[in-house]
C-alpha cells in the first residue's frame, strides 16, 4: 500500500520583510527531516510542493538531504493561508488575547464562520481544494511507490481533521501543535486514505530538540 509523507516547510522568516523565506533554523530543520526520509526507505518517491517559496526550498534542501532524484512537482492546492491577512481582518476584541498564536487561532476559528469574507476565499473552498490535491495523488503513484507532500500547517489541519472527521475546533488544535519540518504519515489502501501518524518529529529528539520550532 502506498505511503504519503505530508511534511511542513522548515521555519519561515518571522519578523522580517519577506516571511516566505527559510531562516537558518529552517533550512537546518529541512535538512534533518530529509535524513529522517531517508531512514524510511521510502519507495522511489514522487515528490510534491506547493508553490510557496518557503515549501519548495524545504522540498529542495530535503531531497538533496534524502538522496531523492526524481523531479519536484507543484500544486498550489498545498500552499497556506496568508496569514498575515487573516489577521488583519479578524482582529480580536480590544482587551482580548495578544500572544501571536492566540491570534492566530482567533482568527482562524473566525474565518472559519464567516460564509463571505471580504477580500479573500472561505476556509471551505481552501480545505476542498487540499482534500482534491490528496484525493488525487494516490493515481500518480502507480504499484509500489510512495510519496512526500512538502506543504504548511493549515493544508495539514485541513486534510487530517477531514480524515478524522473533525470539528472546526479540532481543526484549529491540529493546526497550532503542527511543528515545522514535521511528518504526517498517511496509507493508502482498498477503503481509502487513512491517517496513521500526525506531527511526528522525533528526528529532533534529545540534543536537537533545540530546532523544535512552530511558527
Amino acid at each position: 500500500m502506498p505511503l504519503i509523507c505530508l511534511v511542513r516547510h522548515g521555519q519561515a522568516s518571522s519578523g522580517t520583510e519577506d516571511y516566505d523565506v527559510l531562516s537558518g533554523p529552517g533550512r537546518a530543520q529541512a535538512a534533518a527531516v530529509g535524513r529522517e526520509l531517508a531512514r524510511r526507505g521510502l519507495r522511489d518517491p514522487h515528490l510534491v510542493a506547493g508553490t510557496l517559496n518557503r515549501q519548495h526550498d524545504t522540498a529542495r534542501i530535503a531531497a538533496e538531504a534524502a538522496g531523492f532524484r526524481g523531479p519536484l512537482h507543484q500544486d498550489a492546492r498545498w500552499n497556506e493561508y496568508d496569514h498575515l491577512a487573516l489577521l488583519a481582518r479578524y482582529a480580536p476584541p480590544p482587551g482580548g488575547e495578544r500572544s501571536l498564536q492566540g491570534l492566530l487561532d482567533h482568527a482562524l476559528a473566525a474565518w472559519m464562520k464567516d460564509p463571505e469574507p471580504a477580500g479573500g476565499g472561505t476556509w471551505p473552498a481552501f480545505a476542498e481544494g487540499a482534500r482534491a490535491a490528496l484525493a488525487e495523488l494516490p493515481a500518480a503513484l502507480g504499484r509500489g511507490r510512495d510519496a512526500v507532500v512538502f506543504t504548511s500547517a493549515g493544508p495539514l489541519a485541513a486534510v487530517c481533521g477531514a480524515l478524522l472527521s473533525l470539528p472546526d475546533e479540532g481543526v484549529v488544535a491540529l493546526n497550532r501543535v503542527a511543528v515545522n519540518a514535521s511528518v504526517t504519515t498517511l496509507v493508502v489502501g482498498g477503503s481509502g486514505t487513512t491517517l496513521l501518524t500526525f506531527n511526528e518529529h522525533a528526528h529532533f529528539a534529545g540534543d536537537r530538540r533545540r530546532m523544535v520550532t512552530y511558527r
